[in-house]
């Protein structure tokens, strides 16, 4: 057995499915080690071999099911990730199945993959995260237990060298003290309560919150207990205390990183819904703006438009935090990026907060991604803007710069170059030298519970140094911060997108639409019919393969979904290709996932539509793939694959 593999053991009743699963591994390379059971018993002996690193459980076994085995199995000492395959979805099943401790739940109809073994890693680095905190957590408890003898009255007889280390304080200084003064800025009530119960029972445990010699806050895990004299008369409580503030922390940290990790999995769900709303209202706006001609609809129209463009271009946001999409990197000039902050921040910010722009005409341009330097610049503004509850000022400025040899010697991550130098400051309330060594640290926040998530410097500092360039901060408690992010500037002229009024037309080609959402294609085909194309449309896979069946020697492109019921997009790709490997196809999504990009281009498809897409999109993307020879224009949205 190859110890390198990730083993997995595959539960399930049908072979049938035991051969597609062993084929999605096999399209992982050689990663996995794939071992099969068909029943419930079987699977309980393999099982206590614990010669897996994870099980996949099918729900339905016969007159058992999945979520059973995963409960008998944890009950018998299992803890490697078992992962729950449900044949439709069922909500109830998935939440019981995370409730007993699954590591995740497949629906069988939308696995992948790639998605299967996404999910199979993430699953086993979750479960070494925990690993690794409940060693740390234990070293801890090892290195920095602080021992004490406290009088009946809390006044400290005895202290130790790890209480010296712990709490600041030197054996000196400490004995003769109370306890009750020296750790607590205020007495709480658990305290008193505590005493009281070691006095009756003859111990107490418990965690406590204290303060150190310098004020920080810790928080201890208390042991008490109850010391007697000879005559068996209380004398004394020995208190032996262990520092577990970093170990709390850490959990904090894991907690959260594991709902930020629910909470992209929600956004990128609900992104598809929305690009699925926003395709419709777009397309049939645009339709509308060629069909109608009075002046209010004509003033109207371009601002629904428009406003469609800005939604999709926000869910592109939502799912480049939730997904980690790839930026596309372009000829840009940052003054654009600014003028659209500042129109952002004069209508959202309070207006006790005065925002001041300074720009030269004469800016270089750098290559960048549009939306992530958008992010960058919105983090920026509203940390400046919770700096100053005040009120202040809030400059936003920019200026090229020669970084030359002298400079690159006082700036670690400096090169000698040009630069744009994008400056964000405020007049509020600084940031303590004492955390500026940690701002860009992930989660790490000084805000308070609920205000903010300690992602945004992360994030800016990441996006930032995919770009080639660097941060430099300077703060002042009281006067305000100021942020200066170096951007690599490139000699070029700024790429600038302009709509082509000339849109191809068809010549009666009949084009195979094919969508779940009944808004979506019949928007698409009175689009190609509008503009002289003949459509047909399926609501899934399984219709477009009985209409490309009958009408394949007309069908001339097949337009598909990705995320379908009966039948998704790739295995009616896969299917059509079977059928005729000249068809043509263009894959339609409204996740736009660099996964889903590759499982595309693995079917043989070479265009890509990331909804939702507009009319002009559409149509040069079909005239593309029908005249590939016709020099046409680009658009911003048309995903090319290879």
């Amino acid at each position: 057995m190859d110890f390198n593999k990730i083993r997995v053991l595959l539960v399930d009743d049908d072979e049938d499915d035991y051969v597609l699963t062993r084929d999605w591994f096999l399209e992982q390379g050689n990663s996995f080690e794939l071992e099969w059971v068909a029943n419930y018993d079987a699977a309980l002996t393999a099982i206590a071999l614990r010669q897996h690193d994870v099980y996949l459980l099918d729900y339905r076994l016969g007159d058992r099911n999945g979520l059973e085995l995963l409960r008998e199995a944890m009950l018998r000492g299992c803890t490697a990730p078992m992962i729950l395959l449900t044949g439709q979805g069922d909500r109830e099943i998935d939440i019981e199945a995370m409730k007993a401790g699954a590591a995740d739940y497949l629906e069988k109809g939308q696995i992948t993959a790639y998605a299967l073994a996404r999910s199979i890693r993430y699953a086993l680095e979750r479960k070494r995260t925990e690993q690794k905190i409940r060693e740390q957590a234990a070293l801890l408890d090892v290195a920095t237990d602080a021992i004490s003898v406290q009088a009946l009255d809390s006044t400290i007889l005895f202290w130790n060298k790890g209480a010296q280390s712990l709490y600041g304080w030197t054996a000196a200084a400490a004995l003769g003290k109370k306890a009750s003064e020296l750790l607590y800025l205020d007495v709480p009530a658990q305290l008193t309560a505590a005493q009281k119960i070691v006095l009756a029972q003859g111990e107490w445990r418990g965690q406590l919150s204290q303060v150190t010699k310098v004020g920080a806050d810790v928080i201890v895990e208390s042991r008490w207990t109850l010391v007697r004299n000879e005559q068996g008369q209380p004398k004394s409580i020995l208190v032996v205390n262990t520092d577990i503030t970093e170990k709390k922390q850490l959990e904090a940290q894991f907690l959260r990183a594991q709902r930020m990790e629910s909470l992209g999995t929600l956004a990128s769900g609900i992104a598809h819904d929305l690009n699925n709303i926003l395709a419709p209202i777009l397309m049939t706006a645009q339709l509308l703006e060629t069909q109608v001609h009075d002046e209010r609809s004509q003033r109207l129209l371009p601002i629904l438009i428009a406003n469609a463009k800005r939604g999709a271009a926000l869910v592109k946001q939502v799912l480049s935090f939730a997904k980690g999409l790839e930026g596309k990197r372009s000829i840009l000039q940052l003054r654009h990026i600014i003028s659209e902050i500042k129109q952002i921040t004069k209508e959202t910010f309070p207006k006790s907060i005065e925002i001041c722009i300074d720009v030269p005409q004469t800016l270089w341009t750098i290559s960048g991604d549009a939306t992530q330097l958008h992010q960058i610049l919105m983090n920026l503004c509203v940390n400046a803007r919770d700096a100053m509850l005040e009120g202040g000022t809030l400059t936003i400025s920019a200026e090229n710069l020669e970084v030359d040899q002298s400079y690159v010697r006082k700036h670690l991550d400096a090169k000698v170059g040009s630069y744009v130098v994008l400056s964000v400051a405020d007049t509020g309330c600084g940031i303590p030298p004492e955390v500026m060594d940690r701002i860009f640290e992930p989660f790490f926040t000084t805000k308070g519970i609920g205000k903010g998530t300690g992602l945004g410097l992360s994030t800016v500092i990441g996006i930032v140094k995919s770009h080639g360039g660097f941060v430099n901060v300077e703060s002042e408690i009281g006067k305000g911060t100021q942020f200066k992010i170096y951007l690599p500037a490139v000699e070029a002229v700024e790429t600038l997108e302009v709509e082509d009024l000339e849109l191809p037309q068809g010549h009666g080609e009949l084009i195979l639409v094919v969508d779940d959402e009944a808004p979506i294609r019949e928007t698409t085909k009175t689009s190609l019919e509008t503009y002289n194309y003949r459509a047909v449309t399926a609501s899934n896979g399984i219709e477009a393969v009985a209409l490309y069946a009958e009408y394949r020697d007309e069908v001339s492109l097949v337009i598909t979904d990705m995320l379908m019921p009966a039948m998704d997009g790739p295995t009616t790709i896969r299917t059509l290709k079977k059928m005729n490997p000249m068809v043509k196809v263009i894959a339609v999504s409204g996740l736009a996932s660099k996964d889903k990009m590759n499982t595309v281009a693995a079917a043989g498809v070479k265009s890509f539509l990331s909804k939702p897409f507009t009319t002009q999109e559409l149509l040069q993307t079909i005239d593309g793939i029908l005249h590939p020879n016709k020099q046409i224009p680009s658009t911003k949205q048309l995903h090319t694959l290879f």
